[in-house]
C-alpha cells in the first residue's frame, strides 16, 4: 500500500541521537536533495498522516542524511512499527514501515485466585491490553505483574504461560496458561531483638501463625503480603500501647525453601524502653470549650503511655468538634520525648478548622429505591451546620431499612467556598423481595408445602407488600399484609393486614378424623417514633373463628372442650399496644447494638384473654470478624371473664426461630386424644448464637457460620397442665429443652439462606427431632 503527499507538513526537531545505528536503514548514502514527493509503503491501519507528522522534512524542503536518521528515530520511538526503512528515487521519498500487530484478545486459563476483570485493568495500567500495540517486551511486563500479584499472595509456585495466537488483519490473540499452584506454607516465624516480651507472647499478636491444628480452616499459616503488613503494624502497635516510643523494626526477612512450599519469616525488632506520661496538655484553638475537650482526653499523667487512648482521645476531639460543624477538625498527639527519666510530655494540637454547613445531600448508587426513602432517614439536614453525629445516625437508620447490602457516607469540600460541603450518600441495593419454600414429611402431616412472597421496598417506595401460603393435609394458611413505614411525614407507619388460616384433621394410627378450625380477620395498626431509637405502636383487629365438621371421636379433646365452652363460632375484637427500641448497626447482618420488644394484647368479645410479649436481642462485637449474639422471648397470656384460655391462641416452639434440633411447633403439650402439638399459652426461648467468617470468604462478608445454644419451653399459665398424648405417650412435653449445633448463613444472589444442625441435648421420650433444617429465600 502506498500514499502520496504533497501539501504541507508541520516540521518537528529532534536530535538524531542514533544516526550511527539507524543509517543501516537508509537503502542507499544520498547527497541532499530537494523533496519532489513523499510515499509511504506498508502502512494498515496507522494512517499516513501519522507518519508524515513525525517526518522532519515535507515536500520542497531539502532532505539530508542527519534528517533521514531522525526520521527513523522518530518513527521507531511511536512503536507503531517493528521495521522502518528510508529510500530515495528521483528526489522522491520512500518510507517502508512493518506494522506492529495490534492485541485484539486478552483471555486467561486456569485463574481462580482474582477476579479476570481486576486483572485486565491492572494489565491496562502498565500499557497492556486489547487495542494496545503487541510488544515482546510488553507482554513480558504483563506476565512479571499477574506473577506479582500472585507472589503477594504466597503463590510462589505460580507458573504463567503466554500464547500468541495470529489473527487477521495483522492482529493476535493473547492467552495467559496459569498454573497457580499451591500457596506456600510458613515453616517457621522467628523474633530477634526482643528483650521485654517473650518470642511466643509477640506471636500470638500476630494473624501469621505456623501450621497447626485449626490452620486448615483459619488460613493462617498461608503467606500472604499484606497479612505480612498487619503484623507488622500489630506488632509496631503493641509495644507503642506498653509505652515503648522509642520501637523500631527492621523490614522482615522472608525467605523460602528451593521446592517454594516452605515460608520461613525473620523480625528484627529495637525495643527502646518503656516511657510514662509526665504531663497531658492541649494546645491549638480550643474554641473557649477548654472544659469540654478536657473531659475527653482518656491519657492521665503518671501513666504508661499508650498508643490505643492518644489515639482514642484524638479521635474522641475530632468527633466532638464534628458535631458542633468542623468537619475537618484536626487533632495531632505530638509526645516530647525525656530520654534520661523516659518520660514524655504530651501534647494535643486541636485545629478546628473552618465550621462548614451542608450545602447539598447527594444519593447515588439506588437504581431502584427512590431518592425519598432514603433522604427521610437522613437525620443531617441540607443548609444546616455539619453534624457528625446526625451523619452516623442517618447512616445507621438507612442501614436498618434492609434495603441495602453497602451504605458509603462521604464528605465533599464545595470548591470555592470553604465553607460548604457536600453529603454523598452512595449505596448497593440489595434484592429485598422473597420467596420463601418449604418441603416437608411428616407420618401425620403427610407432605407440607409452604410459599411466602414478600416485598421490602416495593416500587423503591420503601413500601412493604407480602403474601404468605401454607398447605399441606391438615393446615391452609394465607396472610397478605401491607406497610407504609412513612404513612404521615413524621415517620407514623400504617400496617393493614387480611388473613385466612384453615386448620383440618390430622392422620393417626388409627384413622382420619374430620374437624376444620377457620379463621378470618383482619387489622391497622399504627407506629409512632418517639425518638431516633423508640416506636410505639398500637392497633386493633377483628377476627371471626369457626370450628366445623366435628368428629368427637377423631377431634383433639382439647377442641372439643373448647367449642363446649366457647361455642362453635367466636367473634374476638383484639387491642394491642406496644414499644420498641432498636440501636442494632445493621439490619441485615448486625455486628453491635440491641434490640427491644414489649406488647401486649388485649382481646374482648367472645374471646377474653391478654397476651404479653417480650423480646431482647444484644449483639456484642468479639474484634471486627465475630460477633455474638443473645436472644430472649418470653410469651404469657391468661383468661379472663371466668372462662380458660382458647387453645386457638397458643403459642408455639421448635425449630428455626426458637429451639433447633426440634421440630417446629413441637414443644408443649399434646392432645390425649390424636397426640396433636397443641402449644400452650407461656413460651420462654433463649438463644445465644456465635458467628464466625467463613473461610475464604472475604469478598462476602455476609457468608458466615456460627455456632449455637438454644433453650426453651412451651406450657399453660394458671394451672392449665400439660397433655401428654394418648396413654401418656410424651414423657415430658412442657419440660425445659435444650439443643446445640452448627450452621451457616448467606445473603445469596438468590436471598437469605439459613442451614442448621441441631443437636437434642435432653430429648425424652415422645419428643420429635429434626436435626437439619433450612430456610432459603429466592430474589426477583
Amino acid at each position: 500500500m502506498s500514499f502520496s503527499r504533497k501539501p504541507y507538513f508541520a516540521k518537528r526537531s529532534l536530535p538524531a541521537l542514533l544516526a550511527a545505528l539507524l543509517l543501516p536503514c537508509i537503502a542507499n548514502a544520498f547527497t541532499p536533495f530537494v523533496v519532489r514527493d513523499i510515499k509511504v509503503d506498508g502502512i494498515q491501519r496507522v494512517d499516513a498522516g501519522t507518519i508524515f507528522s513525525y517526518l522532519p522534512v515535507k515536500v520542497g524542503e531539502q532532505f539530508t542524511e542527519a534528517q533521514a536518521s531522525e526520521a527513523i528515530q522518530r518513527l521507531y520511538a511511536t512503536g507503531f512499527f517493528s521495521d522502518v526503512r528510508i529510500d530515495t528515487s528521483n528526489d522522491v521519498l520512500v518510507v517502508t514501515v512493518q506494522e506492529r500487530p495490534t492485541i485484539a484478545s486478552v483471555s486467561f486459563n486456569g485463574m481462580r485466585e482474582f477476579d479476570v476483570k481486576a486483572i485486565t485493568q491492572s494489565l491496562r495500567q502498565v500499557g497492556f491490553g486489547e487495542g494496545r500495540v503487541f510488544d515482546r517486551s510488553m507482554l513480558e511486563r504483563a506476565r512479571f505483574e499477574i506473577e506479582q500479584q500472585y507472589l503477594s499472595k504466597g503463590k510462589y509456585g505460580v507458573e504463567i504461560n503466554p500464547i500468541i495466537t495470529p489473527l487477521p488483519r495483522n492482529r493476535v490473540g493473547v492467552s495467559f496458561e496459569v498454573f497457580e499452584g499451591d500457596r506456600a506454607k510458613i515453616s517457621e516465624i522467628h523474633v530477634v531483638g526482643n528483650k521485654a516480651f517473650s518470642e511466643g507472647k509477640l506471636k500470638d499478636e500476630m494473624e501469621l501463625t505456623t501450621s497447626g491444628m485449626m490452620t486448615w480452616y483459619t488460613s493462617t499459616d498461608k503467606y500472604s503480603r499484606e497479612k505480612l503488613e498487619g503484623d507488622i503494624e500489630r506488632l509496631r502497635s503493641f509495644y507503642l500501647d506498653r509505652g515503648y516510643l522509642e520501637y523500631s523494626a527492621e523490614p522482615p526477612q522472608v525467605t523460602i525453601s528451593p521446592d517454594r512450599k516452605d515460608i520461613f519469616i525473620t523480625y528484627t525488632l529495637h525495643e527502646g524502653e518503656p516511657y510514662k506520661v509526665r504531663s497531658v496538655k492541649l494546645a491549638g484553638d480550643l474554641l473557649g470549650l477548654d472544659d469540654k475537650i478536657q473531659e475527653l482526653v482518656k491519657v492521665k499523667a503518671d501513666e504508661t503511655f499508650s498508643a490505643t487512648k492518644t489515639n482514642e482521645t484524638a479521635k474522641a476531639i475530632t468527633e466532638y468538634l464534628g458535631t458542633l460543624g468542623y468537619a475537618f477538625a484536626n487533632v495531632n498527639p505530638n509526645p516530647v520525648l525525656d530520654r534520661e527519666s523516659h518520660e514524655t510530655d504530651l501534647t494535643f494540637y486541636v485545629d478546628p478548622g473552618s465550621r462548614v454547613y451542608v450545602r447539598r445531600i447527594q444519593i447515588g448508587g439506588n437504581t431502584r429505591t427512590r431518592d425519598e426513602v432514603i433522604r427521610r432517614e437522613m437525620r443531617q439536614q441540607e443548609a444546616a451546620w455539619y453534624d457528625g453525629d446526625a451523619i452516623k445516625h442517618s447512616r445507621d437508620r438507612i442501614d436498618r431499612l434492609g434495603y441495602f447490602n453497602q451504605i458509603d457516607v462521604s464528605s465533599t469540600p464545595v470548591a470555592g467556598s470553604p465553607d460548604q460541603i457536600d453529603i454523598n450518600v452512595d449505596v448497593k441495593e440489595k434484592p429485598t423481595g422473597l420467596i420463601n419454600l418449604g418441603v416437608g414429611y411428616g407420618s401425620t402431616d403427610g407432605v407440607i408445602l409452604s410459599a411466602g412472597i414478600s416485598q421490602d421496598n416495593i416500587f423503591g417506595s420503601g413500601n412493604t407488600l407480602s403474601l404468605q401460603v401454607n398447605t399441606s393435609e391438615t393446615n391452609r394458611a394465607a396472610v397478605i399484609s401491607h406497610t407504609n413505614p412513612y404513612w404521615t411525614r413524621d415517620g407514623i407507619s400504617k400496617t393493614t393486614s387480611i388473613y385466612y388460616r384453615r386448620t383440618t384433621p390430622y392422620d393417626n394410627d388409627y384413622s382420619r378424623g374430620d374437624y376444620r378450625v377457620t379463621a378470618i380477620g383482619g387489622g391497622l395498626n399504627f407506629g409512632v417514633p418517639i425518638s431516633e431509637f423508640d416506636r410505639i405502636f398500637a392497633g386493633v383487629s377483628f377476627e371471626h373463628n369457626k370450628l366445623t365438621e366435628l368428629d368427637p371421636q377423631y377431634t383433639p379433646r382439647a377442641y372439643q372442650d373448647f367449642v363446649e365452652e366457647y361455642g362453635e363460632g367466636t367473634n374476638a375484637l383484639i387491642f394491642n399496644v406496644g414499644w420498641s427500641k432498636d440501636t442494632r448497626d445493621s439490619a441485615l447482618a448486625p455486628h453491635r447494638g440491641s434490640y427491644t420488644r414489649l406488647s401486649a394484647d388485649v382481646s374482648t368479645m367472645d374471646l377474653k384473654y391478654y397476651m404479653l410479649s417480650a423480646q431482647q436481642q444484644y449483639y456484642v462485637p468479639l474484634g471486627r470478624a465475630y460477633t455474638l449474639a443473645f436472644n430472649g422471648l418470653v410469651d404469657w397470656g391468661r383468661s379472663y371473664g371466668g372462662k380458660s384460655f382458647p387453645v386457638i391462641k397458643n403459642v408455639y416452639g421448635g425449630g428455626i426461630g426458637s429451639v433447633r434440633g426440634y421440630e417446629g411447633a413441637s414443644l408443649g403439650g399434646r392432645d390425649i386424644l390424636t397426640n396433636d402439638y397443641l402449644g400452650g399459652s407461656r413460651r420462654v426461648v433463649g438463644n445465644m448464637q456465635l458467628y464466625l467468617p467463613f473461610p475464604g470468604a472475604t469478598r462476602d462478608r455476609t457468608l458466615r457460620w456460627f455456632l449455637f445454644a438454644d433453650a426453651g419451653r412451651v406450657d399453660n399459665t394458671a394451672g392449665g397442665g400439660c397433655g401428654r398424648g394418648i396413654d401418656n405417650y410424651a414423657e415430658d412435653p412442657c419440660g425445659w429443652k435444650y439443643s446445640t449445633g452448627i450452621g451457616l448463613s448467606w445473603e445469596s444472589p438468590l436471598g437469605p439462606l439459613q442451614l442448621s444442625w441441631g443437636h437434642a441435648l435432653n430429648a425424652k421420650e415422645g419428643d420429635d427431632k429434626q436435626a437439619f433444617q433450612f430456610q432459603i429465600g429466592t430474589g426477583f
